[in-house]
């Protein structure tokens, strides 16, 4: 219990201090102030937050996933034990960052910041340029075929329509 609860603390610390943080908390803050336009029509300020609290959703699920089922962490540098390919990494090799995207798109619309669009922008190329140069790399070497095999099924940035099921429910 004392290693899951480890991967817990750090795994809450990085989204709370680390990644997740900067793009949805410090970043808008520092390009916005979080002010919202006076002339904001309700229905576009009720969608945005939809999208933000939407976008959490499959942030906190992976964290909680990757603890519990990959015994490990959201730190590539303290990496899960076992590949996860349960829950929403049935329909979508990356969850997480597709969740912090759309957070981040509903912050801009309730924002309606250029400088925020900017910044979705460069985390959407970020993040394809992470995943594909490094951490799809380093996932083939640490689980060899099962993670080709995941890879195979399983679309990089759009979800499938049917959960993909698999022998290994981890």
């Amino acid at each position: 219990m004392r290693p899951q609860l480890n991967n817990a603390i750090v795994s809450i610390l990085f989204i709370a201090l680390g990644g997740p943080a900067i793009l949805l908390v410090y970043l808008p803050f520092w390009l916005t102030r979080f002010r919202i336009p006076a002339d904001e029509p309700l229905w576009q300020m009720v969608a945005a937050f939809a999208m933000i609290v939407a976008g959490l959703v499959p942030l906190f699920e992976s964290a909680d996933r990757f603890v519990r089922f990959g015994r490990g962490t959201l730190v590539p540098l303290m990496a899960t034990q076992h590949l996860v390919v349960s829950g929403l990494y049935r329909r979508l090799r990356n969850p997480m960052y597709a969740g912090v995207l759309v957070s981040l798109a509903g912050e801009t619309i309730l924002l309606r910041s250029i400088a925020m669009a900017v910044g979705l922008a460069t985390a959407l190329a970020g993040f394809h340029l992470f995943v594909c140069l490094y951490e799809e790399p380093v996932l083939t070497r640490r689980y060899g075929e099962e993670y080709l095999h995941y890879k195979r099924n399983v679309p990089r940035w759009l979800p499938r329509s049917t959960p993909w099921t698999s022998e290994s429910r981890r």
